[in-house]
């Protein structure tokens, strides 16, 4: 095989044709009862709307380089609308939608403020302003053939489709449109937000097949909703905790704090720095700025209560079978610090998460909870 990139004409024209698909999925957002979203039907896409609602066809151009006078987008456009295979009259607005700016000199500038008449004229000094040799050469310019058919055409019909015509332009990249299109998805968590954007563009894409390609209102709503119902819950993932072992500096520092103090009751001091570690681990997560950061500290509190309730039990049960303090106070801290968490929810917390809970516990004089066993 030669190379690794795509060939850029086929990616250009797929990246076009994906722009496309994004100014229609967009418009889905919109769509009334009744009204449906068509792609390749009378051109890019076509709002069709029933009864006294405005049917719009758009011609949706992603290009870089200006709209200038002569550029072909806006003539080839034209002329296309002009066609006897398009039927104007079903569509209120036509519009050419291009990434394109005008050029400096253009005269297309003040095109949406215009009469049917003052845009015809605009067509005309712009045909009239080449040579005359140009417009009359044996071989013209593909854009001179392009000129010469609209202004050769029926003028009736011309300012018919004059009327309708909205240049938009500098319209936003596909990248913007994406970002705005899911600045529209309400009432989903931040890290589902991307599913829903591309569970979307999936099902824009899933409407083609070889007689048509249309999204209707009910048709976008039902996916809108089905898609809410999957994602408007938010997957909640744990930060990492690697198991830390505190530093001798790290040990002194904390060694007074109450969590630190009752291990070193029970003679437990090799268990320490682990134990520094975790609550160091917990803390440190515990202010990080997570997307889901306020979920993570209720969900901690609340799991913090499970597992202090759990170890009052299993305390009570201690002090029920002791007959040596230190060795019985010894043997619930490796019991407690060796189980498994327990679930939240569908997930298994990381072990140093769960520890480090216990630690903190034991460091808030209000609980009064400890490891030393006594009867």
């Amino acid at each position: 095989m030669s190379g690794s990139q795509t060939k850029n004409a086929a990616l250009t024209t797929a990246l076009a044709f994906h722009y496309q698909v994004l100014i229609g999925l967009e418009k889905c957002f919109s769509l009334e009862e009744g009204q449906s979203v068509w792609f390749e039907k009378d051109g890019d896409v076509s709002l069709i709307s029933p009864g006294s609602l405005a049917s719009t066809q758009t011609e949706v151009k992603d290009y870089a380089a200006p709209l200038t006078d002569h550029h072909e987008n806006l003539w080839k456009t034209i002329k296309n609308w002009l066609a006897p295979e398009f039927n104007h009259t079903q569509y209120d607005v036509l519009v050419l939608h291009t990434t394109q700016a005008f050029g400096a000199t253009t005269r297309l500038k003040e095109w949406n403020s215009q009469s049917a008449g003052q845009r015809l004229q605009v067509l005309k000094d712009i045909f009239f302003s080449r040579p005359e040799d140009e417009r009359n050469a044996e071989k013209p310019s593909d854009v001179i053939k392009l000129q010469k058919a609209v202004m050769e055409a029926d003028e009736a019909l011309l300012r018919s489709i004059l009327h309708k015509v909205t240049l938009i332009t500098e319209a936003e990249s596909a990248e913007e449109i994406g970002r705005r299109i899911i600045k529209m998805l309400k009432g989903i968590p931040n890290n589902n937000l991307h599913k829903y954007f591309e569970g979307l563009i999936g099902f824009v894409y899933a409407q083609a097949n070889q007689q048509s390609w249309s999204i209707k209102h009910q048709e976008f709503s039902a996916k809108c909703e089905e898609l809410t119902a999957l994602l408007c819950k938010k997957e909640f993932t744990f930060p990492v905790f690697s198991g830390y072992e505190a530093s001798e500096p790290e040990v002194e520092l904390h060694q007074d704090r109450p969590f630190v103090q009752k291990i070193a009751e029970i003679e437990h001091h090799q268990m320490i720095p682990d134990a520094v570690g975790n609550w160091l681990e917990l803390q440190n997560s515990l202010i990080e700025e997570l997307d889901e950061s306020a979920l993570y500290k209720d969900k901690t509190i609340a799991y913090q209560n499970q597992l202090v309730k759990k170890y009052k039990l299993a305390y009570s049960s201690a002090q029920l079978e002791a007959s040596d303090v230190i060795k019985s106070s010894k043997l619930i801290y490796n019991k407690t610090i060796g189980e498994q968490p327990l679930n939240m929810g569908n997930d298994i917390p990381p072990l140093e998460y769960k520890n480090g809970l216990i630690h903190d516990a034991m460091d808030d004089e209000e609980r009064d909870i400890k490891w030393k066993v006594e009867p």
